[in-house]
């Protein structure tokens, strides 16, 4: 996936000046009494010494536009975020998702653990537009099994070379067996023509890892080297480990490079009696997704959960030296994840997440410093019937705004099992 226009921006101060004899007469005192004394004294006199900006309460944006994208009443469809998503970098955008056939009659029929069971039937389905997200061509469903003949050969990436990543209409997709599962194995599969036809199953090689996931993160850096953002599951399903996988040009095959994160949380947030299935226990660092600012630093945006149904939150990993090593930059909200990343064209960085605690809806925040730090939330939307919703994928236009593509569910909705029916929606916006 081709990430377009992220890029170096100069460090900024994210703070109010602060009344220094207020500060020093708060060290004389001493104590959080003091603190909250200080603080409250400012707010009485109209003043707000030390306030700093990200506390603003969140801010509903009015300048967005929404559209429905794709939805059928007898549908779930979700996940776009690890489904696939390419940005071609001129106004092409392609998305896969999945559907399921689903009947809505209650909250158990729309349950994440019991989507499929009844054997009504699964698709995915493909969303391209040509215009920066404003209008979507007729969706295709079952895009990969349109066969490009010209790879009916092809078993390993040294049997597409010579093949430059770098050109756009050269697509990776990066997907896998059974999400989380301690036996996992992952693949790659090649489109030459911007995803209307696509090769074989390639397998990544497992390295000597216990298993290994693919979510559809792939980013080419600027030698050619093609690099896949997977995710490792221990014997037990419960540590999750991302790492990055990578193809040198010329290369015959994806392998490791190297783990983003700590084997083990040290803090252990995501720790305890799980007596649940995988997807609803508390998880640390998944999803990784790789971008790269045009000074060269990469960025890694995780997802971290307690609870899938709204206790996760957004964390940013950097690399100053290609990928090879990583260190911690920022947590980028209280709650909401994945987050996907755009940069505008003033340098800005803007994250934008599904909400999933009330009210549930679409979110973003804004970096002035390269995600060292994270402005107040900004609501896209609040109108979710539920938590389950989210998972997007985020786009600048033409004309300097924000695309951004999501599943969701509407409290308005006149079809409801514990919210509306799952569909694919889309909202252009500007932060300003």
């Amino acid at each position: 996936m081709h990430e377009e226009g992220l890029v170096e921006m100069a460090a900024a101060d994210d703070t109010v000046g602060i009344d220094m004899s207020l500060t020093r007469r708060s060290a004389l005192l001493g104590g959080s009494a003091a603190g909250a004394a200080l603080l409250s004294s400012a707010a009485n006199a109209g003043v707000a010494p030390g306030l700093i900006k990200r506390y603003a309460l969140p801010r509903k944006l009015s300048n967005v536009d929404h559209a429905v994208v794709y939805r059928r009443d007898d549908e779930m469809v979700g996940w776009p975020h690890v489904m696939g998503f390419w940005n071609m970098g001129d106004g092409e955008i392609l998305q896969q998702v999945t559907s399921i056939t689903t009947r809505y009659g209650n909250a158990d029929d729309i349950s994440h653990d019991n989507l499929g069971r009844e054997g009504l039937g699964s698709r995915s389905v493909a969303l391209r537009s040509k215009d920066y997200g404003r209008t979507w061509e007729a969706p295709v469903f079952n895009m990969m099994a349109n066969a490009d003949k010209s790879q009916a050969k092809v078993k390993t990436i040294g049997d597409l070379q010579p093949i430059d990543f770098l050109d756009k209409n050269i697509l990776i997709a990066n997907n896998g067996t059974a999400f989380g599962d301690p036996k996992g194995k992952s693949v790659v599969r090649v489109s030459k023509d911007r995803g209307r036809s696509w090769g074989p199953s390639i397998p990544v090689p497992m390295d000597g890892l216990n298993s290994l996931h693919g979510m559809n993160s792939v980013l080419i850096r600027p030698d050619g080297t093609a690099m896949i953002w997977l995710m490792e599951v221990d014997k037990q399903g419960w540590s999750r480990h991302p790492c990055v996988f990578a193809v040198n040009p010329g290369g015959t095959d994806f392998h490791f490079m190297t783990f983003i994160t700590k084997k083990e949380d040290p803090k252990g947030e995501a720790d305890g009696d799980w007596q649940s299935t995988f997807r609803f226990g508390g998880h640390r660092w998944f999803y990784p997704r790789g971008y790269m600012l045009p000074n060269g630093r990469m960025l890694c945006v995780m997802r971290s959960q307690r609870d899938p149904r709204g206790v996760m939150w957004t964390e940013v990993y950097y690399s100053d030296d290609g990928g090879r090593t990583w260190d911690f930059l920022s947590r980028v909200n209280d709650f909401g994840s994945p987050g996907s990343l755009v940069r505008l064209p003033d340098g800005r960085l803007v994250m934008v997440y599904g909400y999933r605690l009330a009210p549930s809806g679409i979110r973003a925040t804004v970096s002035e410093d390269e995600g060292k730090s994270w402005g107040p939330e900004l609501i896209i939307r609040d109108d979710g019937g539920s938590w389950d919703l989210g998972y997007p994928n985020a786009w600048v236009t033409d004309d300097g705004k924000i695309g951004v593509l999501y599943y969701f569910n509407s409290k308005d909705d006149r079809i409801q099992a514990n919210g509306g029916v799952r569909h694919i929606a889309r909202s252009i916006f500007s932060i300003d």
